[in-house]
């Protein structure tokens, strides 16, 4: 797959078998008449071990899965710039039969300072989640907003905002919202100090997993992703896909991201959807990208390449409930020894 800046993913993996040896050529040939494949993300998608090759379900043949798309993007500092960019993808994911599209955290915009950020922002009634609501109508699916510059109601108080994770159905109406509660504050040598603090408010608390035409989603935000109570409390309040929109760095990327990722699909038995920025958004700051879907298994299903771009998965629930009946860790806990770790959010 090399010289394509974007490919497919496990979507075309039923029309090939397991285990092929996938040619540019045989992905082309897979495409429907007409469709530009540069924007679209590098193929990813490994078979599941045989020690776990559970049996598929009746629709994985008729291709009936529902079908997600996870964008990755190079916001800048300029709103219309990225939005532009991420209703290119969005309006590609539509076009392949994506339900759900991606957005990773500062889709909106990334800013040079906290003033800058803090100036950009917007309530969640403003114009530019307009301009998303309107691109969830025209397409037809849900968007996973995942890390919107939110001017809270408390904005004139604090004069601080929050990291926003907007969930909006296929009508635009907002169905969820959550606002980041782990903030990043820390200092990588190599990597440059992040203190989000300085700019934001960390939310109040969890969001119950919300019902979606791929599964139950929970919600959460980048460094989140870092503290497996979160995603443990999710999964015990039935969340069977979690979300990890991102900004990572180039020194904590490499070491962490993919890692991280793979454990919270693990632990909770569910999978992980983690749409990332990537590249050089200005001169202070750039991101890893490599934004990628893992199946409960810990298998990475789909993964994106350098650039901006997209990648698609199909979500198999059936394999997630057998694979937990197989694996049944959630009823071998023993809180009576180390107590509730992540108890189901309120």
């Amino acid at each position: 797959m090399h010289g394509l800046r974007a490919g497919l993913v496990s979507l075309f993996l039923p029309f090939l078998g397991q285990g092929s040896v996938v040619r540019p050529h045989q992905l082309l040939s897979l495409l429907r008449p007409g469709l530009r494949t540069p924007r679209l993300s590098v193929l990813c998608a490994q078979p599941r071990p045989r020690a776990m090759a559970l049996s598929p379900s009746s629709s994985s043949s008729s291709g009936a899965l529902p079908l997600v798309a996870v964008c990755q993007v190079t916001s800048t500092p300029d709103k219309q710039h990225n939005f532009k960019a991420c209703a290119e993808l969005v309006r590609e994911a539509a076009r392949l039969g994506a339900c759900l599209a991606f957005l990773p955290e500062a889709f909106d915009f990334i800013a040079r300072d906290p003033a800058e950020t803090l100036h950009l922002s917007e309530p969640l009634g403003g114009s530019l989640l307009g301009e998303y609501k309107q691109l969830a109508r025209e397409c037809g699916l849900w968007l996973s907003l995942g890390g919107f510059h939110e001017r809270g109601q408390d904005w004139e108080q604090t004069q601080k905002i929050y990291n926003c994770h907007v969930l909006l159905d296929s009508e635009g109406s907002v169905v969820a919202t959550y606002r980041k509660t782990h903030l990043c504050d820390v200092e990588i040598p190599g990597q440059g100090p992040m203190h989000e603090s300085s700019s934001t408010m960390p939310g109040p608390s969890l969001k119950s997993p919300v019902s979606t035409p791929a599964g139950k989603i929970g919600l959460a935000i980048c460094y989140d992703m870092r503290f497996p109570e979160l995603s443990l409390a999710l999964a015990q309040a039935g969340a069977e896909i979690l979300t990890y929109p991102s900004a990572f760095g180039s020194i904590t990327g490499p070491a962490h991201w993919e890692v991280l990722l793979r454990a919270r699909a693990i632990e909770a038995q569910c999978y992980v959807v983690a749409a990332a920025q990537c590249g050089r958004h200005h001169e202070k700051r750039a991101s890893y990208g490599h934004s990628m879907v893992v199946d409960p298994w810990g298998t990475v299903v789909a993964r994106c390449s350098e650039g901006p771009g997209l990648c698609l998965a199909r979500i198999d629930l059936h394999y997630l409930r057998q694979l937990r009946q197989h694996l049944p860790v959630f009823q071998h806990r023993r809180p009576d020894l180390y107590g509730s770790l992540g108890g189901p959010p309120s």
